[in-house]
């Protein structure tokens, strides 16, 4: 069940996507939602509500991913978001809608292959030790130069960017089998890292339960029309293959991460679990509350020059629940952001890889360039040195029964355009073997 709370963020002026099932409708299929009103859209679709949109295939909505809508060109789904929004204004079918507390939410689309923007370690130990790094399969970003520097503070008590930052967006890639929708807990990965209680030097290697678990408080961007193998994509024209955004946590386990960043970059420091929001929210929805990004100290490929490219006025939150206790660790902005989403897109595809329908991009960490906006706790408590004071506790990293949700809206909570919560608990490691 999601919750109920975050009714405001789902105006007429939003309209997100999902997939969701309940009694009534066991079998899961794509919905859309107002309010706290879950939509099911084939059976408004059975109902001849959508007759009038040219193009959009009989039955796409019953099947139990959105990829098949997704993957429409944008005439057609800018033509159905235009129908939904008219017919709202009327009645609904009977029994085509249910209360958000009846249904139960579903990974949105079949994830081909997920990627995410470099993390700090990478960036850095690539800087430290002068090391040639592979990247492969799915990718993960960094737009935040503020992430990158905050980081290196933290890790190295001075500020340290890979030469490359200014050229293109540095990414590496995780796995899809552990992408989860927001609710569902995070266990606790098991892994090597250094003990840093040894007396010796250098220090041993050891095997057990993460002792420094982080969360990453990211945009994702989830790909509609698909771009052919070999195709290439210019970062201008990336709208047209971008289905909408969703909220990703990229949680990390950074004792894990840094004991195997060398020579390889990230594996099972971050492929335990990667969480993400219910609701993709549509770029024509977040169409009002684009504003510009800066300019390029350098001269770009031509793939990555664009100059009326764009963020969006996003406001994300990340909150630690203990308890009944509710406490904000983190405010920041999309705006801080260096590259965008359509910056990654197309360097994604710049070696002729092909975009799958469903595909994730993570953008990275939102972070900003000041206190309270740092998006992990990395950053955050610089690597667990200075400690975060939380309801009369000091908190470096996370502890068993933690849960992290993050929020978002465009422009403010008055816009009725946002993201709803995602949200993970940490539950303790599994038995060994």
């Amino acid at each position: 069940m999601t919750s109920p709370q975050y009714s405001h963020h789902f105006s007429i002026n939003n309209l997100p996507f999902g997939v969701a099932s309940s009694a009534n409708h066991p079998e899961p299929q794509c919905v859309s939602r107002l309010e706290n009103t879950v939509i099911f859209l084939a059976d408004l679709q059975t109902a001849g509500v959508f007759v009038n949109v040219e193009g959009l295939p009989d039955g796409v909505f019953g099947k139990p991913t959105l990829n098949s809508f997704a993957a429409l060109p944008k005439t057609v789904l800018r033509q159905f978001r235009s129908a939904l929004q008219k017919r709202l204004l009327d009645l609904l079918p009977e029994n085509s809608t249910e209360d958000l507390t009846a249904v139960e939410m579903h990974l949105p689309v079949s994830i081909g292959d997920f990627t995410g923007l470099l993390r700090l370690f990478l960036s850095f130990l690539v800087v430290s030790f002068d090391i040639r790094l592979t990247y492969r399969h799915h990718p993960d970003f960094s737009c935040s130069l503020h992430h990158i520097t905050n980081a290196g503070r933290g890790i190295f008590d001075k500020d340290v960017v890979p030469a490359t930052f200014a050229n293109f967006p540095i990414g590496y890639t995780g796995r899809t089998s552990t992408v989860f929708i927001s609710g569902t807990p995070i266990e606790r990965p098991t892994g090597h890292y250094y003990d840093k209680s040894s007396s010796t030097n250098p220090k041993p290697v050891v095997f057990g339960p993460s002792k420094a678990m982080d969360y990453e408080l990211e945009i994702g961007v989830v790909i509609g029309k698909p771009v052919p193998l070999h195709q290439r994509l210019n970062a201008k024209d990336a709208d047209e293959h971008v289905f909408g955004l969703v909220l990703l946590n990229d949680w990390s386990a950074r004792d894990i991460q840094s004991c195997e960043m060398v020579p390889l970059g990230p594996l099972n420091g971050k492929h335990f679990g990667t969480t993400i929001s219910p609701w993709i929210v549509t770029l024509e929805a977040l169409e009002p509350f684009k504003v510009p990004t800066p300019s390029s100290s350098v001269k770009l490929a031509s793939h990555l020059d664009d100059p009326e490219g764009h963020q969006y006025r996003l406001e994300v939150q990340a909150e630690l629940l203990t308890g009944s206790n509710i406490d904000i660790i983190c405010s920041s902005k999309m705006e801080y952001f260096q590259w965008t989403y359509r910056h990654i897109c197309a360097h994604q595809a710049s070696t002729g890889c092909n975009l799958r329908t469903g595909d994730l991009l993570g953008t990275g960490t939102v972070s900003g360039p000041s206190e309270g906006t740092l998006a992990c706790l990395l950053e955050a408590t610089k690597n667990g040195r200075e400690p975060l004071e939380v309801q009369g506790r000091k908190i470096g990293y996370l502890e068993d029964g933690d849960t992290i949700r993050i929020t978002a809206t465009a422009g403010g909570p008055s816009s009725g355009v946002g993201f709803g919560e995602c949200q993970g608990q940490l539950r303790p490691a599994g038995s060994l073997f």
